[in-house]
């Protein structure tokens, strides 16, 4: 019988179970550490990993279970940490808000307004994909944005076609059924493949 999927706030994860799902993940060739949509483009190639991973650890707040924020979840297989989920009010993506897609048909929205929260990537380990813990990754993110008193939570989700392949870099920020399953309405879409969708609270 297989062990209970468990999901966490990332604060009451270690750094060693991060480490071991976002450590041998690849963003644009290098290890991210979910830092993409928040560095701004222009300094991206000037954060080395040290300091990425440095600002994944003050984010979560990791091993501080008394903290008041963190900056996603984690999902637990047993004991054994499987995937990761970044979610937060959608003005820390600083890279993010400058995107031109995210607007579009909503220019005249407030984008500094941090009760709008934002769902902006999926990491599940090698060996453990295929198995539904990015559905349940995102169901654990609607309730934890809601509980923290968020009146919105959006995604940006990738549209995928059975027999197509799509990139695990593209896909890190979750696929479309995944969040229409999960209860999220599509508000606009960008561009062929990406899906701007949103759950209101």
């Amino acid at each position: 019988m297989e062990s209970a999927l468990t999901i966490l706030p990332a604060n009451q994860a270690s750094w060693d179970d991060l480490i071991a799902i976002l450590g041998p993940a690849r963003c644009h060739g290098k290890p991210c550490y979910c830092q993409r949509f928040k560095i701004h483009e222009r300094n991206w190639r000037l954060v080395g990993d040290e300091e990425r991973a440095d600002r994944l650890r003050a984010q979560t707040h990791c091993s501080d279970a008394q903290a008041s924020q963190t900056s996603g979840l984690v999902a637990y297989l047993g004991d054994e940490p499987v995937g990761w989920c970044a979610v937060e009010p959608r003005p820390v993506y600083e890279n993010l808000m400058l995107r031109k897609w995210l607007w579009v048909g909503r220019e005249d929205e407030d984008e500094n307004d941090e009760s709008v929260w934002a769902v902006t990537c999926f990491i599940v380990r090698n060996g453990y994909r295929r198995r539904g813990f990015t559905y349940a990754l995102a169901l654990a993110a609607v309730d934890f944005a809601r509980q923290r008193g968020a009146r919105a939570l959006e995604a940006y989700s990738m549209i995928t076609h059975p027999g197509k392949t799509i990139t695990w870099g593209e896909l890190h920020v979750g696929s479309y059924n995944i969040f229409e399953e999960a209860g999220f309405r599509k508000i606009s879409q960008p561009s062929k493949r990406r899906i701007i969708m949103r759950i209101d609270f």
